[in-house]
């Protein structure tokens, strides 16, 4: 074999060995969490009653007939201020679902597991978690690709970012997806919605429902499998750790190195 075959030969087993590392590690994390017991809390705590339903079935609601107004809408880039409403909306939700849940004297610390675990553990444990959930996230848009038999098309925030002419612009982009991004969504559809569903349904129909609302809202159907993959990954990090706080970790890291490949794409091509 060549030196010009022998490259794309190792580059071929080294995927495949992240590959079959990712699966080993998430297969792991859910047999740990179905050895369990069913009636076992993160952490124990006051769980969410029928109130709490309500309010989870009409956010899915407002995000469904939210998801059918985009379809009408196909906009290819988003201008700064579409940003802006986007990023007032989603701090909206945020505080009127924790503001709800205090109401209802719940204690957000302790269902969410903010202080569970330290700051280093936590980021070390986001780290691992969004490289081994990488591979996963790559074969699923390999699979979508095959079937839709269309070449890559990114979502309109990515587009965004990446024909953007003024810093101003770029610079919200990456606070609202390094930052903001990770904390409401983590909050609602992992903390919130998925905390709901798992309470009635059990764990892993809990995983499913958030996953395929987390993946249906980004209103990108290129891009729904590759999502379903990450919000899987991020659901499974939150049970197994018990801790809101590695997904919103694991969420911006993800954001952070897919802008960073977007700002850099010359060095991301030579490797």
């Amino acid at each position: 074999m060549t030196v010009d075959g022998l490259i794309p030969a190792l580059s071929a087993v080294i995927q495949a060995f992240l590959l079959v590392a990712g699966v080993y590690i998430y297969v792991s994390l859910l047999r740990q969490i179905a050895a369990r017991p069913p009636n076992a809390e993160i952490p124990p705590a006051r769980t969410f009653d029928w109130p709490e339903a309500v309010i989870a079935v009409l956010l899915t609601s407002f995000f469904l007939l939210t998801l059918a107004g985009a379809s009408t809408h196909n906009a290819s880039r988003m201008r700064s201020l579409d940003l802006v409403t986007s990023g007032a909306l989603t701090i909206g939700l945020l505080l009127a679902v924790a503001g709800f849940l205090r109401l209802r004297r719940f204690d957000l610390n302790l269902i969410g597991g903010f202080s569970r675990i330290g700051f280093f553990r936590t980021v070390v444990t986001g780290a691992i978690l969004i490289l081994a959930a990488y591979p996963l996230i790559f074969l699923a848009d390999i699979v979508t690709q095959r079937l839709l038999r269309s070449p890559p098309q990114r979502q309109a925030i990515v587009e965004t970012f990446s024909e953007s002419t003024t810093l101003e612009q770029r610079i919200l982009i990456i606070v609202l997806a390094v930052s903001l991004a990770p904390l409401a969504e983590e909050f609602i559809f992992r903390f919130f919605i998925y905390g709901v569903a798992r309470r009635y349904f059990g764990r892993f129909i809990g995983i499913l429902v958030s996953s395929l609302l987390f993946a249906a809202v980004h209103a990108h159907l290129p891009s729904f499998a590759p999502l379903f993959v990450l919000g899987t990954c991020f659901a499974i990090a939150y049970e197994w750790s018990g801790s809101i706080l590695v997904p919103m970790t694991m969420h911006a890291l993800f954001n952070g190195i897919t802008l960073t490949a977007l700002a850099f794409p010359e060095f991301v091509q030579q490797q």
